[in-house]
């Protein structure tokens, strides 16, 4: 129903408190009945509710303004007013609540179920509270505490282990949809992906969540393509996995042209544990190029990928695993597997 939409602005107001009651008791035989003017009710809170079903904030430009109901007047009998009810706003998981005039994060959702953002007013206290021995019949009661309103930015940012970045057209998509139930769109043009996709590898037993990113291009740390506008979801991965397309002729020089786009975008990125995989094995001249890279970039493990080879699967997935594990250990720059990819790839000769 909604395109996909990672951010958007909305404004949010908690509800006011109600007032207190100024009332005395009426009643017979009781000539002078006390004051019994009951409090107000609380007003409503803003609160945001994370369901595992959204995936997009495309729901919330629909309606741009959240208002919490107001807190009832008091009433007679000392009876209190009706509390406003709360307005629930629902967002997918990996939400951010911004200040929309600085930027600054409010609060990160991520864990969370259920965030009362924005608390509602108290009410106010009914005359029956003010009574005295010098002040038998008062007649004024508290005003409710008014709402709380803001304007706020509410930001995505996709939860995932592994991060895919590379250049249009390195086969992200490819092996999104080999390792996991996902079913990103492939094709032989660039920007195939124009959106974040996500996939669930399962391996030893565990879950471990992959994210495709559309393709980066020269320039996108500086808004050019659309890898700017998705270059933050990869902010929460643990680890990232670069693409290089192994038939390309300038794939020698990918990785570092793609580093250096994400460590201008934010020098965090690039702190990640990463590995490299070089696609496209079958196409000529593509084995050559794997060697090459392997002997440039010996810090980091670099693996090789054609999507007709099935037994290159294994050794990917299993660096996948470990580099979504908090506890990997770290060996030069990389992280070791537990399966040798040597053992599945043999240069023909």
């Amino acid at each position: 129903m909604f395109g996909f939409s990672d951010e958007t602005y909305i404004d949010v107001r908690s509800g006011n408190g109600g007032p207190g009651a100024v009332s005395f008791r009426r009643e017979k035989f009781v000539p002078n009945g006390g004051p019994d003017g009951g409090d107000g009710g609380r007003g409503g809170d803003v609160v945001f509710v994370v369901r595992d079903n959204l995936r997009t904030l495309g729901h919330l430009k629909m309606t741009r303004s959240y208002k919490a109901e107001n807190g009832r007047p008091g009433e007679g009998s000392r009876c209190f007013g009706r509390d406003g009810r709360d307005v629930e706003i629902p967002v997918p998981p990996g939400t951010v609540i911004k200040n929309a005039e600085t930027g600054e994060i409010i609060k990160d959702l991520t864990g969370e179920s259920r965030y009362v953002f924005l608390r509602g007013g108290k009410g106010g206290l009914g005359n029956w509270h003010f009574r005295s021995s010098v002040r038998q019949a008062p007649k004024y009661a508290q005003k409710g505490e008014e709402g709380v309103s803001m304007r706020i930015g509410v930001e995505l940012l996709v939860i995932a282990d592994i991060g895919f970045v590379g250049f249009p057209n390195a086969g992200k998509s490819s092996l999104l949809n080999l390792l996991t139930n996902a079913r990103s769109k492939v094709a032989g043009y660039p920007f195939t992906t124009k959106i974040p996709q996500l996939g669930v590898m399962r391996m030893h037993d565990e879950d471990v969540v992959l994210a495709d990113i559309p393709g980066i291009i020269e320039g996108a740390s500086q808004g050019a393509g659309m890898g700017f506008k998705f270059l933050r979801h990869i902010s929460r991965t643990k680890g990232l996995c670069y693409l290089i397309d192994g038939s390309d002729e300038g794939a020698l020089d990918s990785y570092d042209k793609l580093y250096r786009e994400l460590e201008l975008f934010s020098p965090d990125l690039v702190k990640k544990k990463s590995i490299i995989i070089v696609t496209k094995m079958d196409e000529e001249n593509s084995s050559q190029r794997y060697e090459a890279i392997k002997e440039k970039y010996k810090d980091i493990k670099v693996l090789p990928l054609s999507i007709y080879m099935d037994e290159l699967l294994d050794p990917i997935k299993e660096e996948f695993f470990v580099l979504s594990r908090d506890d990997g250990e770290k060996e030069n720059g990389g992280f070791t597997s537990r399966v040798d990819n040597d053992a599945y790839y043999r240069e023909e000769e």
